[in-house]
């Protein structure tokens, strides 16, 4: 038996890596395909700072950014694993804000306040296609102005691995864990086209928010976890919890 993660790689090996550390067997489903965006040959000018809210982000503009102007600028990032991508790629001022994307609006908004860039500072949103939130329109009411470069997508994948729909019939799968909703309605889909949708829908699947779990419910799945807050750790104890009660 082995828990199904459907998030994309390479953040899916991580957290195989964490399963397996836990004593589960572990299947890979990616329902999401990165692709990078290129990076417009302007981008940055007469920018104060970067605004990153994923690691996805800096994994799209790193191969870019040899002797870029943007790596001299301070980066704020979401959370420790977006900074330490920041790092990776070159930044050298890197600030988390420890948190999800208010913490990230608070720290930026409180920087400025203590004289990080001049009055109406121009901000450079380094971000993926599809946005949960607006965070340009809620930096703009701060004072802001925000300008938001697409650097990365995330494509939904049309059919699970051969592999997995053969656990699904078997049902050698124990559990499903999914990260976002559009990962989400991705397995739904394609559960549904291969066939396999009432056995991968009567597993217990792990979620991430409360929002993502709003999909598989309404999809029909009846044994839905919700983590106290919204991070891995939390979110893999509860399933944890859940399959050994």
């Amino acid at each position: 038996m082995a828990v199904l993660v459907t998030r994309p790689a390479p953040d899916n090996e991580r957290t195989a890596g964490a399963l397996r550390a836990r004593g589960f067997d572990a299947l890979l489903a990616p329902m999401l395909r990165f692709e990078p965006v290129a990076l417009p040959a302007d981008t940055g000018r007469e920018v104060a700072a970067v605004i990153v809210t994923s690691s996805n982000a800096l994994r799209a503009v790193a191969p870019q950014l040899a002797g870029s102007p943007l790596l001299k600028l301070p980066l704020f990032a979401v959370g420790g694993h977006t900074a330490a991508a920041a790092r990776d790629a070159g930044f050298a001022h890197v600030i988390s804000a420890d948190g999800d994307a208010t913490a990230l609006r608070g720290v930026v908004t409180d920087q400025v306040a203590a004289g990080l860039a001049a009055a109406r500072p121009t901000l450079l949103y380094l971000a993926g296609a599809d946005l949960s939130r607006d965070l340009a329109a809620e930096l703009g009411e701060r004072g802001f102005d925000v300008i938001t470069q697409t650097v990365y997508r995330m494509a939904p994948v049309a059919a699970l691995p051969r592999a997995v729909c053969e656990a699904f019939a078997a049902n050698a799968v124990e559990a499903v864990l999914h990260y976002s909703r559009r990962s989400a309605a991705a397995f739904v889909a394609a559960v549904r086209a291969d066939g396999v949708e009432i056995s991968a829908l009567a597993v217990p699947h792990g979620c991430l928010s409360a929002n993502v779990a709003e999909v598989l419910r309404e999809a029909g799945a009846t044994q839905v976890t919700i983590p106290a807050h919204p991070n891995e750790n939390d979110m893999l104890e509860g399933l944890a919890r859940a399959l050994r009660s």
